[in-house]
């Protein structure tokens, strides 16, 4: 087998089409997450992201060094988070949850319209083409990588979204209290994370959540 047949093999290209969703999801995934929470916090009320210059698409706003590193080194990274003042919203408590839950929601819309686009290229797959394939490829692990995220960050323990969005069913003081811990719950949850103990869980989930958007962006293809 010559070189680049070798490098053409299944093992290279799954290889190629993860390392490119993982630049992908660096640039365009983590981007559109903190800007769906800046556009949320403009939109109820507080200007803080906006003047702060995280209103935008554009990455380089968006990324920090460390969490891309952690990225492309072990799966899994961040974004630096959006300011948010709470003070400026009318509704402190609802906002604040609904700011939290912009980024999750901006995960699952873009894990509905790369499982659509995966579907429309696999209705139009007659199996002859590899670039068509890989297409495919890219595409699934572009919903998956989402609803990783949104999975993930809906986890109802700091510094993650779902920690946020329980200031709409905590009591105040409940909620400070547990904020209170808010670093050594943190560095817990980095532990669980490079111990893999996490990923039981968050894979057996993150599945069915998968399983079902390709289900549903591919129904109007059964029609046909």
């Amino acid at each position: 087998m010559s070189l680049i047949q070798s490098l053409m093999s299944g093992k290279w290209i799954e290889f190629a089409v993860m390392l490119s969703v993982k630049v992908f999801t660096c640039f365009c995934v983590l981007p559109v997450h903190e800007y769906a929470h800046a556009w949320m916090a403009t939109r109820l009320g507080d200007n803080t992201a906006r003047l702060s210059g995280r209103l935008t698409l554009n990455p380089m706003a968006h990324l920090s060094p460390m969490g891309t590193i952690m990225m492309f080194l072990f799966g899994f990274g961040y974004a630096k988070p959006v300011p948010v003042n709470i003070r400026n919203f009318k509704n402190r408590k609802r906002d604040f949850a609904l700011t939290a839950l912009a980024g999750p929601v901006s995960n699952l819309l873009m894990a509905l319209i790369y499982g659509f686009i995966a579907n429309l290229f696999i209705y139009f797959d007659t199996g002859t083409s590899s670039i068509l394939h890989i297409a495919i490829l890219f595409m699934q692990y572009a919903a998956m990588i989402n609803v990783y995220l949104a999975v993930f960050n809906l986890i109802p323990i700091p510094p993650l979204d779902g920690s946020r969005i329980l200031t709409a069913v905590l009591p105040d003081h409940i909620y400070y209290k547990i904020m209170q811990y808010e670093r050594f719950i943190m560095i817990g949850l980095i532990v669980l994370l490079f111990s893999r103990v996490l990923y039981i869980p968050l894979d057996w989930l993150s599945s069915y959540v998968l399983k079902f958007i390709m289900w549903f962006t591919g129904l109007i293809f059964t029609v046909f």
